[in-house]
């Protein structure tokens, strides 16, 4: 982070961050919901610095006002600096140095402590990580592909959902697959954002020794945040399999004809995951899912793709949820555009969105008028009887 202290004070708060490409409205989940600079990244960056540099005090608020960042990358987009790529860098390394010298809100060292003791951050037990697979085979060598569940997938109930869903689908297209079930780790990609990079390395390695102890070559994740740090983040460690998300992999199952549609009428609109979109820049592929099915009309929200309006979920708020309280929490902010659409559903790609979403309809009063539904069920419900 001291390396990081001398490329910090370029930021001059230009305010850029905060906005989409139009500057319509403010785009950083932090700031919209609190509305002080300090929560914005330019006043994140600032107050880091100034806290490298001995010119404040660590505080558990300076630590909240750190940890609010969901590390959605819209200020990578929009900033207009030659430092953009690094931003992100800069507000993982703060949050690694208040984690080495533990100084970290309560909800984050409990976040770490779960994932550790029990192999995920929802403190559920390790046995449990398979009871909704049903008959699901477990990956042998020789399957093509290893599904990767992840946390949510394992244990939450719409995740649960999106998990067999996918595995139909994955199974009438004839695909040969399997999951770990209980043996699957945590992939590590909120702690590696929540700057506990001792503990991202041990599941990082782990994960890679036991994919590499089935002879593992193709990985297709639910989860576009295990997808991320399984193709971006464990190359440094030795990995060197093929990574996909579940868009990915269907697109490419429906041009190659091994999924077919029949009907289904719906008016939908589709929420960008950051993990999927920003960071690795996978767009058009759901989209492209969406509108070859006949009878799906796609509308898009006014704010979309590059300029998408994070769900609030990301950097493990999807379980700790720090930007929590009143109308102007992401999630329900985002909710209400998509209703302004005048879709009658709103599609994911992810379960921490999933998650986001089905309690901001539900706060929003919108469970009758806007349902939430994943990319990979709605295919599942356009299918030939």
């Amino acid at each position: 982070m001291q390396e990081y202290a001398d490329q910090i004070h370029r930021c001059f708060r230009c305010g850029y961050c905060t906005f989409p490409t139009d500057y319509s409205y403010f785009n950083c989940p932090s700031y919209r919901r609190f509305r002080f600079e300090s929560y914005s990244t330019a006043g994140r960056l600032w107050l880091t610095y100034a806290w490298l540099k001995g010119e404040i005090d660590w505080s558990e608020h300076l630590a909240e006002i750190l940890y609010s960042c969901t590390t959605c990358k819209n200020c990578v987009e929009q900033c207009p600096m030659k430092f953009a790529g690094d931003i992100v860098d800069w507000i993982v390394g703060a949050r690694s140095d208040m984690v080495e010298k533990s100084k970290i809100p309560l909800e984050v060292g409990r976040f770490f402590e779960a994932v550790q003791v029990y192999g995920n951050p929802l403190k559920l037990p390790r046995a449990e990580r398979d009871t909704w697979a049903g008959g699901i085979n477990r990956y042998e060598p020789g399957d093509e592909y290893l599904f990767y569940v992840g946390c949510l997938g394992s244990y939450d109930e719409n995740g649960q959902r999106m998990a067999r869903g996918l595995a139909e689908l994955l199974k009438q297209a004839r695909i040969s697959f399997g999951i770990l079930g209980k043996e699957e780790e945590c992939c590590g990609n909120e702690v590696y954002m929540l700057g506990e990079m001792g503990l991202f390395q041990m599941l990082a390695e782990k994960n890679i020794q036991r994919f590499k102890e089935l002879g593992v070559r193709k990985i297709v994740t639910l989860s576009p945040h295990a997808y991320n740090t399984m193709k971006n983040n464990y190359p440094e460690f030795g990995a060197g399999f093929q990574v996909y998300h579940y868009t990915q992999l269907l697109y490419d199952l429906i041009k190659r004809n091994m999924i077919r549609f029949s009907q289904n009428q719906a008016k939908v609109t589709y929420q960008d995951p950051c993990f999927l979109g920003r960071y690795n820049k996978i767009y058009d592929e759901p989209r492209q899912i969406l509108q070859g099915i006949p009878g799906i009309e796609l509308v898009e929200m006014e704010r979309n793709r590059e300029d998408s309006f994070c769900c609030g979920g990301g950097s493990g708020n999807f379980v700790m949820d720090l930007l929590a309280g009143g109308e102007e929490i992401p999630s329900r902010v985002r909710v209400r555009e998509a209703y302004e659409t005048g879709a009658d559903t709103l599609a994911v790609a992810c379960p921490s969105c999933m998650t986001m979403f089905m309690d901001a309809v539900k706060e929003e009063g919108l469970e009758d008028r806007l349902t939430i539904k994943d990319v990979s069920q709605i295919v599942n419900e356009s299918l030939p009887c």
